[in-house]
């Protein structure tokens, strides 16, 4: 990824985001613009008009803590922002290198063990990684998750699932926000890893592919995935509201693990056991192998 045209789009989307109001400056007179100029932010981060444009040009490189402090509050960034134009920033120095995920070849299959882990978890569990691969699952997941693996050429992909298959407009009932954490997921990992090819390959053939993805990778936006509660609308069971819990793998930092649980005695909760019945005469994963061996296809509706 071009660093500097990341940096320039990230910090002008930012600054089209915030008003003259919502940052306590007067509203006078026409706007070329949306949201603020960039004078208004420089005063805001007290420093020159001319040094706040070369850093919005792209030039990030050197700027200490302190500089960034002052944009990230007169641009009113919440914490997924932040640590983004941090990483930004360190890309630019050229420090982001000794945080980024090392290149390791990549498995044929998820270590035993995680599998096993999954396999223990009685609510529905997945695993992701920075592309949003589904790179593994547990069964009550592959079975929440069956429209994902049905319409899948290959590695099944939430990306990919979200833009370029119709099911997902019946599995996401508010498709638009689904769609918007999707990208931001992207937009984040993009972030933390810039030269990940497959993710970059990802969102070229998105790009071409979808308007609405493109649309949304040019906001720029980010996120930090950690907790909340998602919609889906099984083809089997109807509508699941599942709380989330995520957490990054510290084995392998570019892996997220998602669990799903539903409120005790809910609709869900009901839902869910349905799920569980029917996972469990219509689906089966293979049983866990003693070493790490690549995961055969699992089969899809019936």
């Amino acid at each position: 990824m071009d660093n500097r045209a990341e940096v320039r789009d990230f910090l002008t989307t930012r600054r089209a985001k915030i008003t003259p109001e919502r940052a306590g400056l007067p509203s006078a007179g026409p706007r070329r613009v949306a949201g603020l100029r960039r004078s208004e932010v420089a005063t805001l981060a007290g420093m020159s008009v001319e040094y706040y444009a070369k850093l919005e040009r792209g030039s990030l490189a050197g700027v200490s803590s302190g500089v960034l402090d002052a944009i990230a509050r007169a641009l009113q960034l919440d914490d997924a922002e932040r640590a983004h134009l941090l990483r930004l920033a360190q890309e630019a120095n050229g420090s982001n290198a000794l945080v980024r995920p090392a290149r390791r070849p990549r498995p044929a299959a998820v270590r035993a063990s995680l599998q096993w882990s999954l396999d223990a978890i009685t609510s529905p569990a997945i695993v992701v990684n920075f592309q949003e691969d589904l790179v593994a699952v547990n069964l009550l997941g592959r079975a929440m998750y069956d429209d994902v693996f049905t319409g899948a050429a290959g590695t099944p992909n939430l990306g990919r699932f979200t833009f370029l298959d119709s099911a997902a407009h019946r599995f996401y009932p508010d498709w638009a926000l689904a769609a918007d954490m999707m990208v931001a997921n992207l937009r984040t990992a993009a972030g933390k890893d810039p030269h990940n090819k497959a993710l970059h390959d990802l969102v070229g053939e998105l790009s071409t592919r979808s308007d609405e993805f493109r649309r949304r990778w040019g906001a720029h936006n980010v996120r930090i995935h950690g907790t909340g509660f998602k919609q889906f609308r099984h083809h089997v069971v109807g509508d699941l509201r599942l709380a989330y819990e995520s957490t990054d793998l510290r084995a392998d930092p570019e892996l997220t693990l998602t669990i799903f649980s539903a409120e005790p005695g809910s609709p869900t909760a009901g839902n869910l056991a349905l799920l569980a019945s029917w996972a469990a005469t219509e689906l089966t994963l293979p049983a866990s192998p003693g070493a790490a061996a690549p995961s055969p296809e699992l089969p899809g509706r019936r």
